[in-house]
């Protein structure tokens, strides 16, 4: 996946001038922060500097995998155009991006990021381009701040890892209430963030909340430990990211898991494809989180004729 070509630009023009080296040492800071889930008290982005490797090595990243989560949402729920969004630990609006390119209906959106260095690095990146309308808000998430407004589509990208364990479910509660439509909690794809996305999923389903994706049903999770769900997008590095990251692969993989959850039902597919399709010659296997509650590998033949068919088009994350 790309960015649009004008938060790409936004990109570029927000850290030019910054040098290289220093730029590689920020990001590999913040790397290291953002893996080890280091939660101190102190932002992951305290600086510009800060703010500028973010914006070379994570956004792309972070891009990639809202806007592909938001489009299952979208899938699930064709009818829904929000107008107005709230864009919860908002760091410089990168899920106000993907949710813009997703529904061209946003009209406004507030944001909620309580780095002033991210509030700064988001105003750069929206006089480049992006569409609704934003306000800014410095609240923090882990206080359940108050006098939320309500808001057609909220979204909640990267964050809950940030928080300590006891502000989480509160946090998706107070969210929940003020979605008029839906809201859509995404984390990072490791066994560390399925399980916190497993707890959103189970406060969402507790407050009557009715799935979107990727779950096809509302029932416990049928995977356990060591297993775990997620998904992946593929990320073309830029040549400033690949500068940062000291990397030669033109080109990263970014896992994440989330929850998308609407106050209207869904059609749900009959299964979600929850790991790398395999095949080979008139064969397909798919591992399938399916509509009655269960999960399991699927093997299809050319026999089946447009079962597999449909089986050979499928991808991770994709439903059938």
């Amino acid at each position: 996946m790309e960015l649009p070509a004008a938060l790409r630009r936004a990109v570029d023009l927000a850290i030019a001038g910054t040098r290289p080296d220093e730029l590689a040492r920020a990001a590999q800071s913040l790397s290291a922060r953002y893996r080890g889930e280091v939660r101190d008290g102190r932002f992951h982005v305290a600086d510009a500097l800060s703010a500028h490797a973010y914006a070379a090595v994570r956004l792309p990243a972070t891009y990639a995998a809202v806007r592909q989560a938001l489009q299952r949402a979208a899938e699930a729920a064709p009818d829904f155009a929000p107008r107005t969004l709230l864009d919860a630990g908002a760091g410089p609006g990168t899920a106000t991006w993907a949710a813009a390119e997703c529904w061209p209906s946003l009209q406004s959106s507030v944001l909620i990021e309580g780095s002033a260095a991210f509030r700064a690095l988001g105003e750069s990146l929206a006089r480049e381009g992006l569409a609704p309308s934003l306000s800014w808000r410095g609240d923090d998430l882990g206080a359940l701040p108050a006098g939320l407004p309500e808001a057609d589509l909220v979204l909640l990208a990267y964050v809950l890892g940030e928080l300590p364990p006891a502000a989480r479910g509160p946090l998706v509660e107070r969210l929940w209430q003020a979605s008029a439509g839906a809201l859509v909690i995404v984390e990072p794809g490791t066994p560390a963030g399925w399980e916190r996305i497993l707890g959103a999923r189970e406060r969402l389903l507790q407050a009557g909340a009715r799935l979107l994706a990727p779950c096809p049903h509302g029932a416990p999770c049928p995977l356990a430990p060591p297993d775990w769900c997620h998904f992946a997008r593929r990320v073309a590095r830029s040549r400033i990211h690949l500068q940062a990251k000291e990397a030669d692969v033109p080109w990263e993989d970014e896992k994440y898991i989330y929850v998308a959850a609407s106050r209207q039902a869904a059609r749900l597919p009959a299964a979600r494809v929850v790991a790398p399709p395999r095949s080979a010659s008139g064969q397909v296997w798919l591992k399938l989180c399916r509509s009655d509650g269960t999960a399991g590998e699927r093997h299809f033949t050319r026999r089946e004729g447009d079962a597999f068919k449909a089986a050979r088009r499928a991808d991770w994350g994709g439903s059938l």
